[in-house]
């Protein structure tokens, strides 16, 4: 079949798709209407809550306030009371010394209704409003203005001020010297029990002729005088504290009959001491105990410290005590001159005829085998100790006085200080190096306190410098007297713990942390220890 021409064919029908075209932008229409009116009734359900929680907000925004931040504020109305305050009790004062009553206790009575309005909005956790605070500071200011009229003015003020702040301070420094005083005289006092003890012994001694007889006996035992045994010194006047040392030692020793231990006391507890090693059990080791009043070599002529104990001078300032507040009561203290605490200078001419000895304090613990010290290579050393100089203030500088040129000249400010209390001693190096008449020069060059102040470290800082070896840390701890914060590990791997410091393990202010590892080693089953406890 023959096709038309173009010209004459039926035009293609188009509506169908017209219709579609106007259906879908209707739609488009009708959804952007809806979407339109669906967000804004959802906008308007968000914004209900938002302005509700918004209020919510606005009324509780003051809850939990933060006060003290709140009178820093420099805007705060809070601190504007506050300053006043101060003010109008500087007012007080000076009113007062002008005999003016009344109006010190018109400034007193607004400074009560100050700090009332201050606590009340403390307490409700909201700052202080214009209405409450304004009626307050406009009578402040008015009270403030008449004590000026009255000439109560500013130079006044800060005068009587400044004559109060120094009265203050001159109070505060007496209390701190009375503390440290108080601190002093409770670390030094005996505790009653440990009179008691010391009493009861000293009775068993003066009538039981046996152990004066058993003293005498073994005093003349050759185990003191054998060097091929373990000797350990103690110099102290302190039963309870010696026994300690003793029992700790024998109680971590793998061999104690091989130990031998040198006690030097005073007269008046040398009967207790003896009553008391005499009449206990210490495993096969052997105890001498002496009386330093015996050693008739110890005298002023020979002796430093002994014509310190002589001098007028030296008897007023460490033992009766001074008005003076320039001078700290712990310099005064006289347990520096106390002849005992002096004997460790003296090791070689106590024991002659031994070649070395370790010397223990009475407040120490001790808590591993200490034989191996006496095969130490101290490497031509006479002292070996541990040094403290982790922290800056244990070096000589802190000891010693570098502005005197006879220091200056001969030590070096940054060496190392080492500690007392667990030191071993090559008596023949000692005697070789005169170490006693070192002492000796330094203890006359410091006759005037010149060199140092107290204690006998420093005296033992210049005698031994340039004869001391340092020794493992773990061989002596200190500080179980005064610091809080030992680390535990670093106790436990110690081998000897030292109480230095005023909190005594055998006094009531000693630390109760450390208090159970001296307690340990009490005999609390001695029936004197018991009565005298209990009584």
């Amino acid at each position: 079949m023959r096709r038309r021409p173009a010209d004459y064919r039926r035009p293609v029908r188009r509506r169908f798709s017209y219709w579609i075209w106007a259906l879908l932008g209707l739609f488009s229409v009708a959804g952007l209407v809806l979407f339109m009116v669906q967000h804004n009734y959802h906008e308007d359900r968000v914004e209900q809550p938002t302005l509700e929680k918004n209020a919510r907000s606005e009324h509780i925004s003051y809850k939990g306030l933060n006060f003290t931040e709140e009178i820093l504020s420099a805007t705060s109305l809070a601190r504007q009371l506050a300053e006043q305050i101060s003010l109008a009790k500087a007012y007080v004062i000076i009113a007062k010394e002008h005999n003016n009553l009344q109006l010190a206790w018109e400034f007193s009575s607004k400074i009560r209704s100050c700090q009332l309005l201050l606590s009340k909005a403390a307490m409700r956790e909201e700052p202080i409003t214009l209405e409450e605070a304004e009626p307050i500071i406009k009578s402040l200011s008015a009270l403030i203005f008449k004590a000026q009229d009255a000439h109560y003015d500013v130079a006044t003020t800060i005068m009587t001020m400044k004559s109060h702040i120094q009265a203050l301070e001159e109070r505060a420094k007496a209390a701190t010297i009375q503390s440290t005083v108080f601190g002093q005289l409770t670390a030094e006092a005996l505790p009653k029990s440990l009179h008691c003890l010391n009493v009861k012994l000293t009775t068993d001694w003066l009538r039981k002729s046996s152990l004066q007889e058993l003293a005498e006996e073994k005093g003349n035992s050759p185990r003191l005088v054998d060097n091929n045994l373990y000797h350990f010194c103690i110099f102290s006047d302190n039963l309870l504290a010696v026994s300690v040392v003793i029992n700790s030692t024998i109680s971590n020793a793998d061999h104690p009959k091989q130990l031998v231990f040198h006690i030097v006391t005073n007269g008046i507890n040398y009967g207790a001491m003896q009553a008391w090693f005499l009449s206990n059990d210490f495993k096969g080791s052997t105890i001498e105990v002496q009386n330093i009043e015996e050693f008739s070599w110890l005298n002023a002529s020979y002796a430093p410290v002994m014509k310190q104990l002589l001098d007028a001078d030296s008897r007023e300032y460490y033992f009766k005590g001074s008005e003076d507040l320039e001078v700290e009561p712990k310099f005064r203290n006289p347990k520096y001159i106390y002849l005992l605490n002096h004997l460790r200078f003296y090791i070689p001419e106590i024991y002659p005829q031994l070649e070395k000895v370790v010397f223990l304090d009475d407040d120490v613990v001790v808590q591993k085998d200490l034989t191996s010290l006496f095969s130490l290579d101290l490497h031509g050393n006479v002292n070996g100790a541990v040094e403290t100089c982790l922290e800056a203030f244990h070096r000589y500088y802190k000891y010693l006085n570098f502005s005197n040129t006879i220091i200056s000249s001969k030590f070096d400010p940054q060496a190392c200080g080492w500690a007392f209390g667990m030191n071993v001693f090559d008596l023949i190096g000692w005697r070789k190096a005169n170490v006693t008449a070192r002492y000796h020069f330094w203890q006359g060059q410091n006759a005037d306190q010149t060199l140092w102040k107290m204690g006998i470290l420093p005296a033992g800082l210049l005698t031994f410098y340039g004869l001391t070896e340092p020794l493992d840390r773990r061989w002596h701890v200190l500080g179980l007297g005064y610091d809080l914060n030992i680390d535990n590990r670093l106790i436990e791997t110690a081998a000897v713990i030292h109480f230095n410091g005023n909190m005594k393990p055998w006094l009531k202010l000693a630390i109760g942390r450390y208090k159970p590892l001296w307690e340990r080693y009490v005999n609390q089953s001695h029936p004197y220890l018991q009565d005298c406890v209990t009584s």
